[in-house]
């Protein structure tokens, strides 16, 4: 009998609702899985020529064991530094495992569709990184030869412990943030404890995973009897197997309890029905071999957290290192501990998907497990690669195991699919999960007609690779619920400068618009200086009856209004003001922040009731043409429609100033220059004045800036989440070449000292001076970007104190002088920096006109503070 996911369903199963990876030959979940189902082994193989350009000695390709290969990914030098508010300097000594941490923990949040900024709940980061081969090939000579602070920011930079902390610092996650390090199953051991949190509450939402890049473009020396592969190949539980091929990549994964995923409507990948992590301890030949005993254990402990049987799992995802030795270990625990629940023979498949993609070292488990993820999510067993005849060590023949080689469904048997995923870290630490297949996804309710997308970017040609990224998506996926699209894309992405807005029937409709680009559906919007805000403009036009009816079953906030003017006594012969009124509040409602009505006709009745200057039921009075006594101040600004001119609160208590033809010609030209803009409501050329027209403006206002509720916008209906496509990172190049600082370092001690250049007759000589260095020295912590202004705040540029700490200690050398440290806390711009300097040093009074820099007590007394004080933590 079949098992239903209600059946089987537990409090502490846990939802795998979003995934993000970079593993060699594929940098998503998608181009991961083509590259499992086609069973396609990624390894790079190099040339000599370009070995030597990497840096490899010629003496070592000269040896016969250097295997010139390995399993990589591609510009780990690149990073898009500004998304993550980092300066060119911080990004440039910042571990590439770190960045690339960074950037999977931002898209796997979006492909689960949750945005940190507007996400109840707290979320967690666990994870871990492999040896930081940056600092020592690359900042080495720079680490050694730093003073305190700079060694400081390195230390901050590069080591283990500031991972998950960085990336909850960065992507403002409010749950633990804790990094995680157990060598090779250092992702499962993250995964487990990311569970663990879950169920007990520490948070709602966890990001589990894990990092490692070795050194770029390197092959490695093959030693028998070591992990190394002699040819790259890793022929796991194979006859022919000698050992495997350390790799580069990483993988995250966003968890969340089950119960709460399927309340929330979230995309679900797979479930997590329990974890074991265990220690061998030293019952084994050495600290770095595997044991039987501890791998059977955890593996044991696993399936008695998740209350399975060992017969319900069809496949387990194996550690898989493809060794003589750790083959045959690893089979025989798993062997052990399936035995202690069934006796059957050749049921579950077994796989190791380091035959693909090589060793990840720590972030070797989340490999399997997303593998293994993907697999019940397709209902797909995928190949273990260069399987031919067994280990003679491994006996297959009466154990319960079976090595898989072909693409095939997964069957179906009288239960769920459920697979284990192990992971076995040098030095002890074990890891088994079980996961089970997700639920079935309920048919999406029938929704309404029509929904709004938005996409937003950092720049025109990101939007536009986005544009066309989520046309492809679409078109390959015609039958997604466009509702769910709406709702990813709206509340689980943030909100940039750059933005495109397209009011959609269907998955397919909108991929047809988004591939012509249609300008006359596309909303397109830049920035321009700040953000302006819409004057309404209200003509008291009204719709046809379908029109009405259309809003008024699709839109909550519309039928609240439509409401609120019958209880007030509006009739049929109100039908005009009741629209009018319905369409703006839906506005107001969904968060526009209007700068004020203008008004035209039967507007002014609209608009008085919007702006609070009369109660619903005085305004229908003023809509048929009656005049009202009872008047209060509007808490909008209106355009009288009989003047043109704003109303003073004086005008707005009459009824004269609201009654008039209202032209609204010059409209445009009076707001020219003031921050608002004319925004009509009412339909353009023929347009329907439905659920389309209505989107269409919130599509409009958004792409010229207005933040709006989307969770109102959306309908109010219950959430519904899609793996969609994601954020196009704008990456650039970061990285240090080593001894590029020390030299820089020298050629700067080698000239004058600014206080050499001071002319004591001409104090405004020496600000020019000063501000031109630190203009010079800020900029090129930025990477060469130009600074705003003079008065710009520098914590606004991006810079934090450490920087600024280390800028005044350049100074201080440079003037001969102990300017005070914490001076640029007191005083955040240049302008207000150098003023104060000035002030302190004595070398000239600020210029007419500038800003006071503050009192030189106040400095002063700043600069026993920071003489008292260590560096700034």
């Amino acid at each position: 009998m079949t098992v239903s996911a209600s059946d089987s369903a537990s409090d502490s199963d846990i939802a795998i609702i979003g995934i993000a990876c970079r593993f060699p030959g594929a940098d998503s979940a998608d181009k991961f899985w083509d590259v499992l189902r086609e069973g396609r082994e990624t390894l790079t193989r190099y040339t000599d020529e370009e070995l030597l350009a990497a840096g490899v000695p010629a003496d070592r390709l000269a040896d016969p064991r250097y295997v010139k290969a390995a399993q990589t990914i591609p510009d780990t030098d690149l990073f898009d530094s500004e998304l993550f508010q980092f300066t060119h300097d911080e990004a440039e000594i910042l571990d590439p495992q770190h960045r690339i941490f960074l950037e999977c923990a931002h898209e796997a949040l979006e492909r689960a569709g949750y945005d940190p900024q507007r996400t109840d709940g707290r979320i967690g980061v666990y994870g871990g990184a492999g040896m930081n081969t940056y600092l020592l090939h690359n900042l080495g000579e720079r680490y050694r030869a730093a003073g305190s602070v700079d060694h400081y920011r390195l230390m901050l930079a590069n080591d283990k412990d500031f991972l998950a902390t960085r990336t909850a610092y960065k992507l403002d996650l409010r749950g633990p943030a804790i990094s995680i390090n157990t060598a090779c199953s250092t992702a499962l051991v993250a995964v487990h404890t990311a569970c663990l949190a879950l169920i007990g509450g520490e948070c709602d939402v966890a990001l589990a995973g894990a990092v490692h890049l070795g050194p770029k473009d390197q092959g490695y020396q093959y030693q028998e009897g070591m992990i190394f592969s002699p040819d790259g190949h890793c022929r796991a539980f194979d006859a022919e197997a000698q050992g495997t091929v350390i790799g580069s990549g990483a993988g995250m994964v966003v968890l969340k309890r089950l119960s709460d995923a399927l309340a929330d409507g979230d995309w679900i990948h797979a479930v997590v029905k329990g974890s074991a992590v265990n220690n061998d301890g030293s019952n084994k030949t050495g600290y770095t071999a595997p044991s039987i005993a501890g791998q059977a254990e955890v593996i044991a402990d696993a399936q008695e957290v998740a209350g399975i049987a060992p017969d319900t799992i069809g496949y387990v995802e194996a550690h898989g290192t493809g060794t003589p030795l750790g083959d045959p270990i690893e089979v025989a625990a798993l062997t052990q501990a399936f035995r202690q629940g069934t006796e059957r023979v050749g049921f579950c498949a077994l796989g190791s998907v380091k035959t693909n993609i090589g060793h990840l070292d720590t972030a070797a488990g989340m490999a399997g497990l997303i593998k293994t993820a993907l697999m019940l999510e397709n209902a797909t067993l995928v190949p273990s690669l260069h399987y031919t005849r067994p280990n003679p060590e491994i006996d297959f023949e009466t154990g319960p195991f079976y090595v898989n080689t072909e693409t095939t469904k997964w069957p179906e048997g009288e239960g769920l699919r459920r697979a284990g995923v192990s992971s076995f870290g040098i030095g002890g630490t074990n890891a088994h999960v079980i996961l089970e297949e997700p639920p079935a996804r309920a048919a999406a309710p029938r929704g309404r007609n029509r929904e709004l997308l938005v996409l937003s970017a950092r720049s025109e040609a990101a939007l536009q690779q986005s544009g066309a990224a989520l046309a492809r998506h679409l078109k390959q996926r015609p039958d997604l619920d466009i509702a769910a699209v709406a709702q990813t894309l709206s509340l689980g992405r943030r909100g940039h400068g750059h933005r495109l807005a397209l009011v959609a029937k269907s998955a397919r409709d909108a991929a047809m618009a988004l591939a012509l680009g249609d300008a006359d559906r596309l909303h397109r919007g830049a920035p321009n200086g700040e953000p302006a805000a819409p004057v309404l403009v209200l003509d008291g036009s009204g719709a046809d009856a379908a029109d009405r009816a259309e809003l008024y079953d699709a839109v909550p906030a519309y039928q609240d209004a439509v409401d609120a003017c019958t209880r007030a006594g509006a009739g049929e012969a109100h039908q005009d003001f009741v629209h009018g009124y319905a369409l703006a509040s839906t506005l107001l409602a969904w968060g526009i922040e209007p700068a004020g009505l203008a008004v035209t006709g039967a507007g002014a009745a609209v608009a008085a009731a919007l702006a609070g200057a009369l109660p619903l039921e005085a305004a229908l009075a003023l809509a048929e043409g009656r005049t009202p006594g009872e008047w209060q101040a509007p808490g909008l600004p209106v355009l009288s429609p009989r003047t043109g001119a704003w109303m003073t609160e004086e005008d707005s208590r009459t009824a004269h100033a609201w009654t008039g033809t209202g032209d609204l010609s010059g409209l445009d030209a009076q707001l020219t220059g003031t921050g608002r803009y004319a925004f009509p409501l009412a339909p353009q050329d023929d347009e329907p004045a439905g659920l389309a027209h209505l989107l269409g403006l919130a599509a409009r206002l958004w792409t010229l800036g207005a933040d709006l509720d989307f969770e109102a916008v959306n309908g109010g209906a219950d959430t519904r989440r899609v793996p969609l496509p994601t954020h196009r990172f704008e990456r650039r190049r970061h990285w240090a070449v080593p001894g590029a600082h020390a030299a820089t370092a020298a050629e700067s001690q080698d000239t004058d000292r600014l206080i050499g250049r001071f002319d004591a007759q001409d104090p405004e000589h020496n600000r020019r001076l000063v501000t031109d260095y630190l203009v010079e020295e800020i900029g090129k912590v930025l990477g060469g970007r130009h600074l705003a202004a003079l008065d710009t705040s520098l914590f606004d540029l991006g810079l934090d104190s450490l920087v600024l700490i280390e800028i005044v200690a350049k100074l201080t050398e440079e003037l001969d002088f102990a300017v005070p440290a914490t001076s640029f806390v007191e005083f955040p711009t240049i302008r207000a920096f150098v003023d104060n300097l000035a002030e302190l040093m004595g070398f000239g009074a600020a210029p007419s006109g500038a800003a006071p820099a503050g009192d030189g007590r106040t400095s002063r007394r700043a600069q026993r503070a920071a003489a008292a004080q260590g560096p700034a933590a």
